[in-house]
């Protein structure tokens, strides 16, 4: 723990479920503002622990007497650098600077209400109101200073936490000074103006994450460091397979091992001990029969058993006619596009240390939502709210899979049962096995051209993998997408077991389908693919991308099918619209895919912190190999086959590519999402870059070898 964290340890602020004055009573002196930020639902969604109480704001923000600024959010940070980026959009608006603001992120107990992290929502939602606070913020402190100085507030004007007469500047008095000895209360309400993009000092500029010591020097405290005196390690005991039954439990050979002990609690059945290590030992010894049902799915047939189930499609947007594009069309094109189950993967797997002293449950949790764990946890142990809390510590990475958080349930059940603190850490195994996967899902896209080579209609229908990411942004007079109802189709019974949010949900799926098959539709009509995107969509921050990337990257198609190829792709996700170029080589003999080169062009509005958004793109680029070459998941009904890393793939250093990020100087003054856009564009990307390559299309996902050998059989191809 850092020493801010140390400091910030000591604060007795602390709001959720108290009334205003005891909040402040607690806070003590300083200035405080509090503000709400736009309601947004998502995966995970769930009301305070006590609705009843819900404070009427979900965020504030403290300038304490000695001038430091403190935020206190529900937000966590799970390696998207809005630890970072929050205080450079509050420094801009206060006028101090970025050194001397300190977040408290994720504590149900100091932090108000918040839906979660996901979604690419907190810069682009939390971060306006954060500055709107701090703008108010800053106007109450210089009302304060002008009463100080006995100067009109016009007047005065503001360097670093420092109120000056700006007719005298020897007149002065420091934020710290204003806030001495006193308990205000602010609330941001009216229009109090943020600042232009012209008056930027911290915002736009690219500052090293103020977390990357604490994590490359090992310093950093996630869940499964968390170690209280008294603990208990517990392995949790797992089925066979998702639907089995435990039939028959042996615990005999665990009772001759000193210090260890067998908890089972309805569906819980777990093996404690003071030490790890011996808590592994004693759960080799469990002898459990399962009753295991019959597999009626795999890998092979679960897109059939999809397509069985799935109920009729939304419509998403539509435009014309499809009956009088299709009487357009000179030639039609009909493909089907596949994507397998992928797991999240995390470095951290879930992990959750729970205590319950005098009737009060803290759990520390590995979690994207902390009130959503509490809110469960009030429910699960029939708790009050103000019996529960939830502390989040740096999280290692969730991209979608640390919204549910049953660890931190299983260990705190097994608190409340043994009387003593429990760690729950998911082995691999576990997580493999307990986390929730993306969605297989399947595309049908039909489309046509005119004679000309326009595209005349659009016929796009997306099964189970959600409406995120199927609008497609070209002129199409003639078109329509379907997608199905609720998250994922939300069939009960379509999917053996759990699936969920998987970065940039959805998408990868959908823009995967579109921008193939625009590709598609461009080699037929005889246009390179770059022009083809350039001519049939005047968005302009579409036509901006896209030139920028073809700029950086020198963008000129190789001739032939020579064994190497180039390809683009484009969409919009978080608000970012997105294009990426990649340059592939296919050895047609191992229908290995090599990725050499990939560009990627993003226009995010205002971008905060450059070199956060350049390590984000980066990331994206890397996740998004894995799931584009390599990512699946093997299984057989519900038993998951696929439990480790020697047999699930992700990306190693010797599979990345050079890669290039190009930030658009956008006139847009908004920030947008910047944590997921992407990852959107790499599975289109590479395989439009392989069939330009090797001439064949690749129309399920991951792109292995034996796929690509595959497809050369079917052309004739494969040597």
């Amino acid at each position: 723990m850092n020493e801010n964290a140390k400091r910030l340890g000591q604060d007795q602020a602390a709001v959720g479920t108290m009334g205003r004055r005891e909040f402040l009573r607690r806070v003590g002196g300083g200035l405080v503002v509090l503000f709400t930020t736009a309601p947004r639902l998502g995966f995970g969604e769930a009301p305070p622990a006590d609705a009843s109480s819900a404070p009427a704001f979900n965020a504030y923000l403290r300038i304490a007497g000695d001038g430091r600024v403190t935020c206190f959010t529900g937000k966590i940070e799970m390696g998207q650098g809005v630890i970072t980026s929050l205080p450079q959009m509050l420094a801009d608006e206060l006028d101090v600077g970025v050194d001397m603001i300190d977040m408290v992120m994720g504590d149900t107990d100091r932090c108000p209400f918040d839906r979660g992290t996901w979604g690419s929502l907190t810069t682009r939602v939390f971060g306006p109101e954060l500055r709107a606070a701090g703008a108010r913020a800053r106007h109450a402190l210089l009302e304060l200073a002008a009463d100080r100085l006995g100067a009109p507030l016009g007047r005065l004007q503001v360097e670093q936490g420092v109120v000056f007469d700006g007719a005298d500047r020897t007149r002065r008095v420091t934020y710290g000074e204003l806030t001495r000895g006193q308990a205000i209360l602010r609330s941001v309400e009216g229009e109090i103006p943020t600042r232009p993009a012209a008056d930027y000092r911290a915002m736009g500029t690219p500052l090293t994450r103020r977390d990357a010591r604490e994590k490359v020097t090992g310093e950093a405290k996630y869940a499964a460091d968390i170690h209280l005196p008294g603990m208990l390690h517990a392995r949790i005991l797992r089925p066979p397979a998702h639907g089995a039954t435990l039939k028959r439990l042996d615990t005999s050979a665990v009772a001759g091992i000193e210090g260890a002990q067998v908890v089972q609690d309805g569906d819980l059945v777990a093996v404690l001990h003071p030490q790890r290590d011996a808590a592994d030992r004693a759960f080799g010894q469990l002898q459990a029969t399962f009753d295991v049902p019959e597999p009626t799915v795999d890998e092979r047939s679960i897109y059939d058993h999809l397509l069985s189930v799935a109920p009729e499609g939304e419509t998403v947007t539509a435009g014309g006619s499809l009956a009088e594009g299709e009487r357009l069309a000179s030639e039609i094109f009909d493909e089907t596009y596949y994507n397998a189950y992928v797991a999240h993967a995390p470095i951290e797997p879930h992990a959750a240390v729970a205590s319950l002293q005098d009737g009060r449950l803290t759990v520390w949790a590995s979690t994207q939502s902390p009130f959503g764990l509490k809110s469960q946890l009030v429910t699960e142990l029939s708790l009050r709210g103000d019996q529960v809390r939830v502390i989040t510590p740096f999280v290692g990475g969730g991209f979608g899979g640390k919204g549910p958080s049953s660890q931190g349930i299983q260990a705190a059940r097994l608190a409340r049962l043994t009387g003593r603190p429990v760690q729950v850490f998911w082995t691999r195994e576990d997580e493999f096995f307990w986390d929730t996967y993306r969605p297989a899902a399947v595309v049908r896209i039909r489309s046509g051209l005119t004679a000309a080579g326009a595209p005349a209609f659009w016929d796009y229908r997306t099964y189970f993998a959600g409406a995120r990411g199927s609008a497609q942004p070209y002129d199409i007079p003639h078109h329509r997408t379907l997608a199905q109802p609720g998250r994922w189709g939300g069939v009960p019974g379509s999917h053996p077991f759990a699936v969920g949010a998987w970065r940039a949900p959805g998408a990868n799926t959908n823009i995967f389908a579109c921008e193939q098959h625009i590709d598609i539709m461009a080699g037929r009509a005889g246009v390179d693919p770059l022009q083809y995107r350039l001519r049939h969509c005047n968005d302009p921050k579409f036509q901006g991308v896209l030139k920028a990337v073809a700029e950086r990257f020198g963008w000129k198609p190789i001739p032939g099918h020579n064994g190497r190829g180039i390809g683009v792709a484009c969409g919009i996700d978080a608000d970012t619209v997105v294009a990426t170029m990649a340059e592939v080589e296919v050895d047609r003999s191992s229908g290995r895919i090599r990725v050499h080169r990939v560009a990627c062009a993003q226009d995010m509005g205002q971008v905060v912190n450059p070199a956060g958004a350049t390590i984000q793109i980066e990331g994206c680029i890397t996740m998004g190999l894995g799931y584009a070459l390599m990512e699946q998941q093997r299984f057989q009904g519900g038993a998951i086959q696929d439990l480790n890393f020697d047999s699930y793939s992700l990306p190693t250093f010797s599979d990345l590519p050079a890669i290039e990020t190009i930030l658009i100087d956008s006139d847009d003054p908004a920030p947008h999402g910047g944590g997921e856009p992407a990852i959107i564009t790499m599975g289109a990307v590479i395989a439009n870059a392989v069939y330009d390559a090797i001439g064949v299309r690749l129309f399920e996902l991951p792109m292995t070898p034996e796929r690509v050998r595959a497809a050369l059989e079917i052309r004739g191809q494969f040597t």
